[in-house]
């Protein structure tokens, strides 16, 4: 696909804009390319490559093309978590019809020397940044007693919408196992444009496994995140999304019914 000298330029301001809100306040800019309610209705080909994604942040996840499994990026390094289970690192031209990067900042940090659920993890984030209307950013290092993820399989056109394909979606269960989660808190006002509430992927310490993660329970690790106030996106113009539905009325309950 050819670019004209107009998406190049598009390109380099949209670059320039999160360069600059780091500059302001670093590390504080969620990238997000496309809508989640554009995902949801189907539209899932995206132009944006993987490599593009690691020049807007560090961290974060999404999806690929085809909604060919999870994204999950940390440490700038970006992996595949599959249909299968497998985890694989992502090759940098793969694409992305959406995804959620930041470069990650976290100003706080806390230890668990004990088990906690998904719900406790969140309660201690929910105190310490009490705004509803603030983004934020978490990750967890640690061992993990239960970890229950599923993982869409590859789709092909004519796309059915994300519901009737999570409807097949398998789903696995990691006992005992070292990992890294990280995710994102959005305020319930995005829905429909991110996913509001927790959005969070797992996968395991050999990098091996994972997915988006429906349940956990930590026996012991360490917690990081932070707020973000800041929130840039780049929207896709192809006749796919422009065409979509995206303001379905049953946009919230679609969506929570297929991230829960």
């Amino acid at each position: 696909m050819k670019h004209s000298v107009t998406d190049c330029m598009c390109e380099q301001q949209l670059a320039s804009t999160v360069s600059a809100l780091r500059q302001h306040k670093p590390e504080s800019v969620i990238y997000q390319t496309s809508l989640m309610s554009a995902l949801l209705s189907g539209v899932y080909d995206g132009t944006t490559t993987v490599a593009d994604l690691l020049r807007k942040g560090d961290f974060g996840l999404g999806t690929f093309n085809q909604l060919d499994g999870e994204l999950i990026a940390f440490d700038k390094e970006v992996y595949q978590l599959r249909s299968d289970g497998s985890a694989t690192s992502a090759d940098p031209q793969q694409k992305t019809p959406f995804a959620v990067m930041t470069f990650f900042n976290p100003q706080y940090r806390h230890v668990l020397n004990g088990p906690a659920s998904r719900e406790a993890v969140h309660q201690i984030i929910n105190e310490q940044v009490t705004s509803d209307n603030q983004f934020c950013a978490l990750r967890i290092d640690g061992l993990f007693s239960s970890a229950q993820t599923r993982t869409v399989p590859c789709q092909h056109r004519p796309y059915r919408s994300m519901p009737e394909v999570l409807g097949q979606q398998p789903t696995f269960h990691f006992t005992d196992r070292r990992g890294v989660v990280i995710g994102f808190r959005t305020p319930q006002y995005m829905q429909g444009i991110n996913v509001a509430g927790y959005h969070e992927h797992f996968i395991t310490d050999n990098r091996q496994g994972g997915g988006h993660l429906l349940d956990y329970q930590l026996e012991e690790g360490v917690l990081t995140f932070g707020e973000i106030s800041k929130l840039v996106i780049d929207l896709p113009n192809d006749s796919d999304f422009l065409k979509a539905d995206l303001n379905p009325e049953n946009l919230d309950s679609a969506i929570r019914s297929v991230e829960s």
